[in-house]
């Protein structure tokens, strides 16, 4: 089969914008996993010239994301591998929420800044298994479907690995007192 350029030419831009789209995506995803930026910069400039090599596997459809963060997941994993093992701790890394208005009050973004850093560090100390789908649910946004994709697992191994995820934080004393900040701030 014979590529006209035009067509090729398409496809390469079509390619270079989703990734461009996606990279602060995995990257935050490939920090919380690795609990290390530079290693996780690393993992995902890996992983976006794998998705380059193997563009030709990409699915169709609702498929793609999930088929990402697998590439992701990977490179991190194997990065982790790499290096011997991954981090115990958080390095200087924020979860990094998103402000819900446009100028929040100093207050505010001391009080989400020290939120973060507590759930930066409570997830770190979570092992990999619990850890990764956690991340690819409340920070990338995955579904659980798309999550077993990620991770080749299967969908009800995805939620009982979710649920023990949000049960040991919620159980994390360094979080405690912030559930029951926003328990008494939702009353």
């Amino acid at each position: 089969m014979r590529w006209r350029v035009g067509r090729v030419d398409e496809l390469t831009e079509s390619l270079e914008q989703w990734l461009t789209e996606w990279y602060a995506t995995a990257y935050r995803t490939a920090c919380l996993v690795l609990r290390d930026p530079i290693a996780a910069e690393d993992a995902v400039q890996e992983a976006f010239l794998r998705v380059w090599r193997f563009r030709d596997s990409i699915p169709v459809g609702d498929g793609r994301k999930a088929w990402l963060y697998r590439v992701v997941v990977n490179a991190c994993m194997s990065r982790g591998r790499v290096e011997g093992r991954l981090r115990s701790r958080t390095t200087d890394l924020e979860v990094g929420f998103e402000p819900a208005s446009a100028s929040p009050q100093p207050d505010e973004l001391a009080e989400r800044s020290a939120l973060s850093a507590l759930v930066g560090e409570a997830l770190g100390d979570l092992p990999d298994n619990l850890r990764v789908p956690l991340v690819l649910r409340f920070y990338a946004g995955l579904s659980e479907r798309e999550i077993a994709t990620a991770i080749q697992r299967r969908p009800g191994t995805v939620k009982s690995r979710l649920h023990e995820g949000r049960r040991r934080l919620a159980l994390d004393p360094r979080l405690a007192g912030w559930v029951a900040h926003l328990e008494g701030a939702a009353q």
